[in-house]
């Protein structure tokens, strides 16, 4: 179904020619010289062309790239521009989408969501942006329709951002790295490998695109294959799969952890813009002959069968068929690994307990947002519960189209009136359910989704309070199926269904009539409308001389999402004011976290006001002057703050929150032995964070860690740091690792943060 290779491979008329000593011949034969091949195949990706095109360094190997346009949902334009603001920003410089698809209900807090929502619109009107209100389409979906193009780079604060499939790269990340686009700087990043991911045959009818999605995944994520690498979807298999079909794929290579991805285009995807009015969108993309790729990920979309994710992640898939024919094991297993992840002893969490007369029944369907609510998705759905019922008991099904023009399309011709008179409910375009803020299932409940994630609490329960419910992953053809049964988890290839396919018709006067598009039209004399939750950033000290860390937070998992660092859900509606959000820190993985970073900060808070005083608990100024080299420390010098450890943290969303709760609680610093993510790492950067690598912990939680001479260290470029942990063993030396930093990124470290930063550089 879905193969790795182990060697890089050339792409030559349609045909992988492998790296290795046969493929030399093999290229010799098509008329390429075998010593020049992989330099120069490199530059014949479509991922080259593009990148080298939006480069402003004049470096391949170090890119400065800037973007076409960019994106933001509601819960994260408020944060970034309120950064933009405090350091400088005049105005848009390029389209500025600010979407409310996810803060879009009034779930807690009054009228903060609202309240975000128009300071969204002043902030279009003052600078010059784009809004699209709430329920008018999700963010991923209005940027498809109406702002991708062949060729293009859009960046967006959601990690999902991928429009691959429509011919544009584009790369998901936090917050201030659309804060430097907008000041007119640049997105900087070491030149990506680049994976072929080589697609053949063509899907079984009731195959949908969360399946193949599904089947990469499991593939690739644990293996770290595609790791911060660009995806390239090739190969005769492409032709035969539709525009929204390759969207479907595209938008879940997220879970994979590459950085973006870029297919090929065709007349389908000619055809895509021409619907939506903006045929001059499309060009043929294409590698050229000899093109070379670092890896290759083969799938065979004949062998492709209706997949599940089960909890609690993406990569944790297996065909429906092979669950359902040994769910005692299965489930078994996934409970155990699940209870390991949770790590809440007492929690009452079952899984088999869904298994009634040998089938698992579960208990909601759902299917939404930029993965699951486009058209075909919907429409096949609809022909799949035609004339049935979903039943009157505990089994229920909602769907969300993932905008408005898809919604009116749905309506035109009849698929939403199947799916209501089949007992489904039909929802507006909205985010909730992939992030825990809609359709939250009763207390261990079994909800399955044609959405993007399924981490712990993805549906909106609470572990941490004895409430638990799981979602697994499907497609919205399976997930049909699944309700056309009463809830006993169905392949959607059990049937032999008629899938109408009609043809689609984009009503682009929805938009027209209720899009504000001020884009190169700012009005700098309007006013921002803030509302009594909008809080301005706290201010952050520079990096001292030294630090004293304490452990706050010591975490052994063997990876950790940034749901588990800053909860989704409810929490979001509080990502307008720092410091009230800050409270929800790793609340349903460590609650002991924020009160230990605060009782640290409280010290360094008295060292900025010029009265230093080291924690009492920790080492005395007298324990760190005997440290090698450190006779001269004085405690002014000594910047107190708290860390976290992490395995391997940031797996999951590019929210920019699970760092900067961190700074604004008064971290300084993560250790991990890796970050999952690019944007995680960036994050901690643009927040003035130190993102230490570290093989092994010599120190538990609670103990203080020492690092001596950082600014210097910084300054100098070392890589290797000195560190020292207090501990109950007595000191440990260790060293401790930065990583590759770019000169911006330690500017950033140095002074504190990217508002710090940007104000600097305007003195």
């Amino acid at each position: 179904m879905v193969t790795l290779s182990d060697t890089g491979a050339y792409y030559v008329d349609d045909q992988l020619i492998f790296d290795n000593e046969e493929g030399k011949a093999a290229l010799k034969a098509a008329g390429i010289a075998p010593e020049k091949a992989r330099e120069e195949g490199r530059k014949k990706t479509i991922a080259w062309s593009i990148l080298e095109s939006h480069n402003t360094s004049g470096n391949m190997e170090a890119l400065k790239i800037k973007f076409d346009a960019l994106a933001s949902h509601d819960i994260t334009y408020v944060g970034i521009v309120q950064t933009a603001r405090a350091s400088g920003l005049k105005e848009f410089p390029i389209p500025y989408v600010l979407t409310n698809c996810h803060n879009s209900l009034c779930a807690v807090g009054g009228t903060i969501n609202e309240d975000d929502h128009m300071f969204g619109l002043s902030a279009a009107k003052k600078y010059g942006g784009i809004y699209v209100p709430a329920h008018q389409a999700v963010i991923h979906m209005y940027m498809r329709e109406m702002m991708s193009g062949c060729g293009k780079m859009i960046l967006g604060s959601d990690s999902h951002t991928r429009y691959g499939a429509l011919g544009t790269m584009a790369i998901g990340e936090g917050g201030p790295e659309l804060v430097k686009q907008l000041l007119g700087r640049t997105y900087d990043v070491s030149c990506p490998g680049v994976v072929a991911v080589y697609l053949t045959g063509k899907p079984a009818p009731g195959v949908g695109p969360q399946d193949v999605a599904l089947a990469i995944i499991g593939a690739v994520f644990k293996n770290g294959y595609v790791k911060n690498k660009v995806l390239e979807f090739i190969g005769s298999g492409v032709g035969n799969l539709s525009a929204e079909y390759r969207c479907g794929i595209d938008v879940m290579t997220t879970e994979t952890t590459c950085l973006s991805s870029i297919w090929t285009t065709d007349e389908k995807i000619e055809s895509y813009f021409a619907i939506h009015g903006r045929k001059e969108a499309y060009q043929p993309l294409a590698p050229q002959k000899g093109a070379y790729y670092d890896g290759v990920v083969s799938v065979d979309l004949s062998t492709v069968k209706p997949m599940i994710a089960l909890p609690f992640h993406p990569s944790n898939t297996y065909e429906i068929e092979e669950l359902n024919a040994n769910l005692e094991d299965i489930l078994a297993k996934v409970e155990q690994d699940a209870r390991k992840q949770l790590d809440i002893p007492d929690l009452d969490f079952s899984l088999r307990d869904k298994i009634k007369d040998g089938k698992l029944v579960v208990d909601q369907g759902v299917i939404a947002g930029c993965a699951g609510g486009t058209y075909d998705n919907v429409c096949d759905a609809a022909d799949i519960l035609d004339g049935y019922s979903i039943g009157s008991d505990a089994f229920s099904l909602s769907v969300y189209p993932s905008s408005q023009p898809v919604m009116v399309a749905l309506t035109e011709n009849g698929a939403l009136t199947k799916l209501m008179q089949a007992g489904a409910t039909i929802r507006t375009a909205f985010c909730g359910p992939c992030f825990g803020a809609g359709d939250v299932p009763a207390n261990g409940g079994l909800s399955i989704r044609h959405s993007t994630r399924n981490f712990p609490n993805r549906e909106g329960s609470k572990p941490g309070n004895g409430q638990i419910a799981s979602v697994a992953l499907m497609d919205a053809r399976s997930i049909a199926a699944t309700a056309r049964n009463g809830g006993i988890l169905t392949p959607a290839t059990e049937w032999d269904i008629h899938y109408t396919k009609p043809a689609y018709q984009f009503h682009q006067e929805i938009y027209a009539h209720r899009v504000y598009n001020g884009y190169g039209k700012p009005q700098p004399e309007a006013a921002l409308r803030f509302g009594p939750n909008i809080a301005d950033w706290p201010e952050m000290p520079p990096l001292p001389e030294h630090l004293l860390l304490k452990t706050a937070s010591f975490i052994t998992d063997p990876v950790t999402t940034t749901d588990e660092l800053i909860p989704s859900g409810e929490t979001s509606s509080y990502r307008s004011n720092p410091m009230k959000l800050a409270e929800f820190t790793l609340s349903r993985k460590d609650p002991a976290y924020v009160e230990a970073a605060k009782e640290v900060q409280v010290y360094e808070k008295l060292r900025e006001k010029g009265q230093p005083s080291l924690p009492t608990e920790g080492p005395s100024l007298e324990a760190l002057q005997e440290v090698p080299n450190c006779q001269a420390v004085h405690g002014e010098d000594i910047g107190i703050g708290s860390l976290v450890y992490a395995r391997k943290p940031g797996d999951g969303s590019a929210r920019e929150q699970a760092a900067s709760c961190q700074r604004v609680l008064g971290g300084w610093a993560n250790i991990a032995q890796e970050y999952a993510t690019k944007r995680y790492r960036s994050n901690l950067i643009n927040w003035g964070m130190l993102p230490f690598l570290l093989e092994e912990p010599v120190f538990e939680k609670y103990d203080y860690i020492f690092v001596p001479k950082i600014r210097q260290a910084v300054i100098d470029k070392q890589d290797a740091i000195q560190a020292y942990a207090f501990t109950k063993q007595g000191l440990q030396e260790m060293t401790l690792k930065l990583g590759a930093l770019t000169e911006d990124e330690r500017e950033i470290i140095l002074s504190g943060c990217l508002i710090n930063y940007y104000r600097n550089q305007a003195q």
